[in-house]
């Protein structure tokens, strides 16, 4: 891997969601100049969206900035093995160690810490209760937004919250971390924890957990600084 800025830029979205959120975040990399390639990850299973998310990086020209949010963290966690992976950056989302999966790490919420409303799966699948969705997933969204990815939520697999990463990029490669100090779906110092243990250059936004929707532009900076950052190494 040479050091060479790395162009592109791949952004990996999380569970209840699809990759359309990223929008914002998109328009002002390839504004910057940036190659973006926007994963559509089926959530059903880690071996699934790790797969699709590889394509992406072999699709991708030369050395890439992998960009996770929420899931999309474990998913980056064990894709960003990849010899192209220049760089991870993880944006209000789970970095597990070997071992771990979301269901491990959301297993034993500290006292006081919000709790997301997950409605019990059905065939395998998991959904957040509408009614409730913008005020812990989407609270800093514009409303007619936040209704919007209520109701096109993508159910997310039971076996894709079980899914245990192997072997995770953060170990050996180069990390950011963006803290949603307002995130009602995974606790702020949870997140400061894994941001820590992970060694990532950290910064911390007040934001819900969709940071990514409703500043694209701190989320932008943040995957800049990180290609910058390459090209320095």
């Amino acid at each position: 891997m040479s050091n060479t800025a790395a162009k592109s830029v791949v952004l990996v979205h999380g569970g209840f969601v699809d990759g359309s959120g990223w929008d914002g975040v998109y328009q002002i990399l390839k504004k910057n100049g940036y190659d973006v390639t926007i994963v559509q990850n089926p959530t059903t299973s880690l071996a699934d969206d790790v797969a699709v998310t590889k394509r992406a990086i072999a699709a991708a020209p030369g050395n890439v900035i992998l960009v996770g949010h929420s899931y999309g963290g474990v998913v980056v966690s064990e894709a960003g093995t990849d010899p192209k992976v220049a760089g991870i950056v993880y944006i209000a989302a789970f970095a597990p160690d070997a071992g771990e999966s979301v269901s491990s790490l959301i297993a034993n919420p500290p006292p006081g810490a919000s709790v997301p409303p997950i409605l019990p799966p059905v065939d395998g699948f998991l959904m957040l209760d509408k009614a409730k969705f913008a005020a812990s997933f989407a609270a800093d969204v514009r409303p007619s937004l936040a209704s919007f990815m209520a109701d096109s939520q993508v159910p997310w697999g039971v076996a894709a919250l079980e899914g245990k990463v192997t072997a995770p990029a953060w170990k050996v490669k180069p990390s950011w971390y963006l803290v949603a100090t307002d995130d009602r779906m995974i606790p702020p110092p949870a997140q400061r924890n894994m941001a820590n243990r992970a060694q990532a250059t950290t910064v911390e936004v007040p934001g819900s957990h969709a940071v990514y929707v409703s500043n694209p532009a701190a989320v932008a900076k943040l995957i800049e600084q990180a290609a910058a950052g390459i090209a320095k190494s």
